[in-house]
């Protein structure tokens, strides 16, 4: 059931437990209930930093619960509702879409009921125009390109959670055509080293990251309600993002989209290039980043960084596979990698602090029964680090795969001991 402090839902993307974990890091266990596909906050929409949130494809503010679920009395509920609140709106056409999650209804069904709604705002007077589904659930391309969240428009969620159905409206949607401009427009790329996609640079980021989020939201709240002349505010400028395994610096890149400082380095001088390359490509962008920057080429493995808040890296991921090897192949593969990740992973734990956070993308890879991990996942603790678990998502599920794909990136969550 729904919880009444609930004021706004995330509609999560296509591996949910990690956009859950994300949405834990950021804003507490306490103050996120998941439901199949989504995830209930105490958080106003409005309030809700939508651009940095990587596995969430929209977010909605509630609007109303309804204690049933059947469609026809849904569907009563909008006809007599939806003109009513369309007294709120300035003139103009209104565009009306409708996203059904959970409710077994056929895009032809819910057309069907659309247009009964269009004719009812209609003879009140207002131009309307519906934006018709070809499935149950409007894609982020859909909302888009019909500006349902802009002035005018309408993009209404009905979320079926057990008995109940949830009456949402789409506040903010990903902007997929935006991560592309920042992916592939980029000047630098290479598949060879792996292909870090934005939005999985951003969850790795805001697991990081999300401890130090509330610290500077209260401190910023404190420093302008004491408005002292000498308050020198604690900005996320002031906290430095590590990446040690740069590559191409995607992660840097999000980072400073976020708000933080990076640093960034790299064995291999050409991803160093391709990274100094690519970051003063986003500056040019992007003239309101703020964040310094640093890019030196070092070896992971023996490197001592100079001063930083969290550490959040895609690692070695070995050698790229397009098809599964065989068993002694696979072997040779995993050690290593294992064997890189291991140096690393002993050389930086004596320059983190106690409790500091970490959080890495390591190799995974998919065989026929599940994934073939690291061994050294299993000796964490005996190299000094603490592996953490979230209340809405577990260990297993923090795997970030595609289809067809052999090399997985599972994400691990560390402090130091």
């Amino acid at each position: 059931m729904v919880k009444f402090e609930a004021t706004s839902i995330c509609i999560l993307g296509r591996q949910p437990a990690l956009g859950l974990a994300e949405l834990e890091s950021l804003y507490g266990a306490k103050r996120v209930e998941p439901i199949e596909g989504a995830a209930l906050l105490d958080v106003e929409a409005a309030d809700i930093n939508f651009k940095r949130l990587g596995g969430t494809l929209k977010v909605a503010k509630i609007l109303t619960l309804l204690p049933y679920t059947d469609w026809n009395s849904l569907i009563d509920h909008l006809k007599q509702n939806v003109p009513k609140h369309l007294n709120h709106l300035s003139k103009g056409k209104f565009r009306l879409g409708l996203s059904v999650y959970g409710l077994n209804v056929p895009p032809k069904q819910i057309n069907y009921n659309l247009l009964a709604i269009k004719k009812i705002i209609r003879q009140s007077g207002r131009s309307v125009r519906v934006v018709p589904n070809k499935t149950a659930i409007l894609n982020t391309a859909q909302v888009l390109h019909n500006k349902l969240t802009h002035l005018g428009g309408w993009e209404l969620l009905l979320i079926k959670n057990g008995q109940q159905t949830i009456l949402a409206q789409t506040l903010f949607v990903q902007n997929i055509e935006a991560y592309a401009a920042r992916d592939q427009a980029r000047p630098k790329r290479d598949a060879r080293v792996g292909m870090l996609p934005p939005k999985l640079a951003q969850i790795l980021i805001n697991l990081a990251m999300g401890k130090f989020e509330s610290s500077v939201a209260s401190h910023q709240s404190s420093v302008k309600k004491l408005a002292t002349s000498d308050s020198r505010p604690m900005t996320k400028r002031a906290l430095r993002v590590l990446d040690p395994f740069c590559g191409t610096g995607v992660i840097l890149q999000e980072a400073l989209l976020m708000g933080y400082s990076v640093m960034g380095t790299d064995i291999e001088q050409r991803m160093i290039d391709y990274s100094t390359v690519n970051i003063k490509w986003l500056i040019d962008k992007y003239p309101q980043i703020e964040g310094f920057v640093v890019i030196e080429k070092s070896d992971a493995t023996t490197y001592k960084w100079p001063p930083f808040s969290a550490v959040t890296s895609e690692v070695f991921l070995g050698r790229p596979l397009a098809s599964l090897p065989d068993e002694a192949n696979l072997k040779k593969i995993i050690n290593d990698a294992n064997t890189i990740i291991k140096i690393f992973l002993k050389n930086i734990v004596t320059q983190l602090q106690p409790r500091q956070r970490m959080i890495l993308a390591v190799p995974a890879w998919r065989v026929k029964n599940g994934f073939k991990h690291l061994p050294l996942v299993d000796h964490l603790t005996e190299m000094g680090y603490t592996r953490l678990d979230l209340v809405h998502a577990k260990r297993d599920e923090l795997i970030y795969f595609r289809e067809n794909q052999i090399v997985a990136r599972e994400i691990l969550t560390l402090e130091k001991a």
